[in-house]
């Protein structure tokens, strides 16, 4: 499961009864959301999903829009299901992140890694447009400021701008 180091990012996926398990491996950033998206909107289309394990153990960097995303699954998890999805993360830095975002409300978060993650296969990554990159991350970043106030508060310029540009 070794890192590609030309790319210097990974999702990997697996999924049994219901049960998927995304693991993010490097920087995982902008450049991915329209395959995250997509990811996550073929999860949440699925008859039998049931909720999600998010592994962020072996990611070094996280962005907010990759964030939203990963707030949307959350959110499709505790519709779909009682049980709140669960996100691991061993990195300080990351857990700090993720716990200023609100998401110890819609995650159970996990500081020790998963003991056997096995037959996790690669997600291929797309290629965006400029403008679909834009609409996921304001999709992403108005899913944030939905969890709390302290995101709204923090990117309600970023989503107004986007908006702007989006109707100008």
């Amino acid at each position: 499961m070794a890192v590609d180091s030309m790319a210097g990012y990974k999702i990997l996926q697996a999924e049994k009864q219901g049960i998927y398990v995304l693991k993010f491996i490097g920087e995982i950033r902008l450049n991915l959301c329209s395959t995250l998206d997509n990811l996550v909107e073929s999860i949440t289309q699925d008859p039998d999903f049931k909720t999600v394990v998010i592994d962020l153990t072996e990611t070094e960097i996280i962005d907010s829009t990759t964030l939203g995303l990963l707030a949307k699954i959350a959110m499709a998890a505790q519709k779909r299901s009682n049980f709140l999805p669960t996100m691991i993360s061993t990195n300080p830095d990351i857990t700090r992140i993720i716990t200023s975002m609100g998401f110890d409300k819609i995650f159970i978060i996990v500081r020790e890694p998963a003991s056997r993650i096995e037959e996790l296969e690669e997600i291929p990554v797309l290629r965006a447009s400029e403008q679909q990159v834009r609409d996921k991350v304001l999709e992403a970043h108005r899913v944030l400021m939905g969890l709390n106030s302290r995101n709204r508060e923090e990117f309600k310029n970023l989503v107004r701008a986007l908006e702007c540009e989006e109707s100008g």
